[in-house]
């Protein structure tokens, strides 16, 4: 998730527990809100210590509490030199509270997507991930910036009630947005294991969601299907259903659509690290020299178009040439 959003949550949590009156309090939750992704800074240890990779120890309990009992002695004496002596004053504890809650929804706020975090590290490996949001949520992130325009509008020329009711209007709608996010990720488990998928992807329309999966169907070969639910509507949208190599075969001679789709597969996993990360499907069409395969992802799309990448598949040697795009996956065929 964006830092901006990672600030606001632990603002408004912050705001949620001191109110206006441990305002020292607010601004240290809203800095340990975006306080664990200063791991990035760490990468050149990473590799030698995995712990201390992006989205690592940080992004857990034992990491959040760390830095939340450093920053107890730090963060005062930092708010102090930046905004003034009356931000240090306070009790530690109160600092260490704010700290903790700032920065362990920062993890929750990751954990809302499928890029998971390691909750309980060191003692545990496995990672969590919700599934109940989009990587990049345009209504989200439409959100924040409306969240800083009307706190940042308010400053000096409203009084302070208005900041007062603005702030816990934008509390109120963010644990809105947490309760029906994280209730209809629930609600979308029972079509999941029905139609035994192995995986959600959450939609902008917090009641949509695509179940996807990914099966082996033959040595070196997946069937790859997907369909859209409707939670309000309790039933299944139109999906569809892909077979795909996952190691490249030229010199086969491409006859069909099903061909060009299976061929292409490892050479757009090859050109698009995103592809690899995330859910991803393919459609097709036919061109003068063959075929046109768009492999994109599921979970990187705005405005109708999708991030991906257009694989051009001769016919005659079943040759293929790929470039990174951004089309509408609706342009192509099945």
């Amino acid at each position: 998730m964006d830092p901006f959003s990672h600030f606001l949550l632990g603002y408004l949590l912050g705001y949620g527990i001191w109110g206006p009156s441990g305002l020292q309090y607010v601004v240290a939750a809203a800095l340990a809100g975006g306080l664990p992704d200063a791991d990035v800074a760490l990468y050149p240890l990473s590799h030698r210590f995995p712990l201390l990779r992006h989205r690592g120890i940080s992004h857990s309990i034992v990491g959040v509490t760390i830095l939340a009992a450093v920053g107890t002695f730090v963060v005062p004496w930092a708010l102090a030199a930046a905004f003034g002596s009356g931000f240090a004053a306070g009790i530690p504890w109160a600092y260490f509270v704010s700290l903790e809650v700032g920065g362990l929804s920062h993890v929750l706020l990751d954990a809302m997507d499928h890029w998971s975090v390691p909750i309980f590290a060191p003692f545990s490996k496995r990672e969590y991930g919700f599934d109940a949001d989009r990587i990049a949520n345009l209504g989200a992130m439409s959100f924040t910036v409306g969240a800083y325009a009307a706190m940042l509008y308010e400053r000096g020329r409203t009084p302070l009630w208005v900041w007062e009711v603005t702030a816990w209007l934008l509390l109120a709608g963010v644990l809105v947005f947490f309760a029906v996010r994280l209730a209809a990720r629930w609600r979308i488990e029972a079509p999941r294991k029905q139609g035994r998928f192995s995986s959600v992807v959450p939609q902008f329309n917090p009641f949509r969601f695509l179940l996807y999966s990914e099966e082996v169907v033959a040595p070196e070969k997946l069937r790859i299907r997907f369909v859209e639910y409707d939670l309000l509507r309790g039933r299944a949208l139109p999906g569809g259903s892909v077979e795909a190599w996952t190691d490249d075969r030229p010199g086969r001679e491409v006859r069909t659509a099903a061909d060009a789709i299976a061929v292409s597969y490892a050479s757009a996993l090859k050109k698009s690290w995103f592809l690899v990360e995330t859910n991803r499907f393919a459609r097709v069409r036919v061109t003068k020299t063959g075929f046109e395969v768009f492999w994109y992802s599921l979970e990187l799309s705005f405005w109708g178009r999708s991030a991906g990448v257009l694989a051009e598949v001769e016919t005659a040697n079943g040759g293929v040439t790929v470039r990174s795009a951004w089309r509408d996956p609706q342009d192509f065929g099945v």
